[in-house]
């Protein structure tokens, strides 16, 4: 016969089997909280960024990442800021599309002392450890400036009078505008009669492009005789300013752009532009899906290049209508 001493047993049984149910429940049930990705964007000073952006929210909203999103407006300060709030918040992953390559690694070097890890999308950064992030995501700028080089081989006949170049350069140190002039550079360095005339930076921006060229052409004149401009914005400031000179983009000033927007190939089409290296800015599909990888703990290449092409006049034209951006 049981009394209270039974009682008291089967009690303390039941107890048990109910703690340990909680404890093995809480061991194997999966989490079901969506990651959190802290996303630095440097601005929205172009189309192109403005493109890269919506490629970014939209990728996030369609899958299970939540995207926690700031603006640096062109300011290493106000990302730096932006990391340490993310950091503060506890979120998953962290990615970067830094302002410019230098000036990270004490930030990084408190985003891997809070356990998070870091994409870097875009453009690189120089770090002395690069454990401070998982990967980069983006073009091969070097190659796009090699592109253009090669085309610019083609394109000028070599002669024993010289061809002046003038060069739009983006912001001054990020990785488009150090790694873009020096893939030309490399590339034409054997032409002796192409030679540079003025190179300077436009910020990316239409107005500061225009600004510029006018600049350029009131120095140099007739003697510009190509531009390479590294986006498409500063390409369209540089058009408005070749016109209003009197002179004919893409007759009497070979025009090369870099990037890709629908309005460049329109431009091209018109005669304006010779020659569009493309620069794809639509990484949102492959930064969410590092996102992912990431947070399952699964191992990624160092770097993920884009696959990008060339656009001529010839080619234009077809690739108008599927262009997204």
């Amino acid at each position: 016969m049981c009394f209270f001493g039974c009682e008291q047993s089967q009690v303390d049984e039941a107890t048990r089997k109910v703690g340990q149910e909680s404890q093995e429940e809480s061991v194997t049930t999966p989490s079901t909280k969506n990651p959190i990705l802290g996303f630095s964007q440097l601005g929205s000073e172009s189309e192109w960024r403005l493109a890269n952006t919506s490629s970014i929210k939209n990728s996030a909203a369609e899958s299970d990442v939540e995207l926690n999103f700031q603006n640096a407006e062109q300011s290493q300060e106000k990302q730096i800021e932006a990391i340490r709030e993310f950091v503060k918040e506890k979120v998953d992953v962290i990615a970067i599309a830094p302002v410019v390559e230098t000036g990270w690694e004490p930030i990084l070097k408190e985003v891997k002392q809070a356990g998070i890890p870091v994409i870097i999308i875009d453009r690189l950064v120089v770090v002395t450890d690069p454990s401070l992030y998982v990967t980069y995501i983006g073009s091969d700028f070097y190659e796009e400036g090699r592109k253009a080089g090669k085309y610019l081989l083609d394109k000028i006949p070599k002669s024993n009078q010289s061809t002046g170049i003038v060069e739009l350069k983006g912001t001054e140190g990020s990785t488009p505008s150090i790694a873009r002039g020096k893939g030309l550079r490399d590339v034409i360095s054997s032409r002796g009669d192409l030679q540079f005339l003025k190179s300077e930076n436009a910020d990316f921006t239409v107005a500061k492009g225009k600004e510029v060229m006018k600049k350029f052409l009131q120095e140099k004149g007739r003697d510009i005789r190509v531009l390479y401009s590294h986006n498409d914005d500063m390409t369209f400031g540089a058009l408005e300013a070749i016109e209003e000179y009197g002179l004919v983009p893409g007759k009497d000033i070979v025009v090369i752009t870099v990037d890709g927007t629908r309005k460049a190939l329109q431009k091209m089409n018109e005669g304006k532009i010779n020659l569009v290296v493309e620069c794809n800015p639509l990484l949102g599909p492959n930064l969410i899906q590092a996102v992912k990888e990431v947070v399952k703990g699964s191992t990624l290449p160092k770097r993920i290049v884009t696959p990008e092409n060339v656009f001529t006049q010839v080619t234009a034209e077809k690739e108008i209508a599927s262009r997204s951006y």
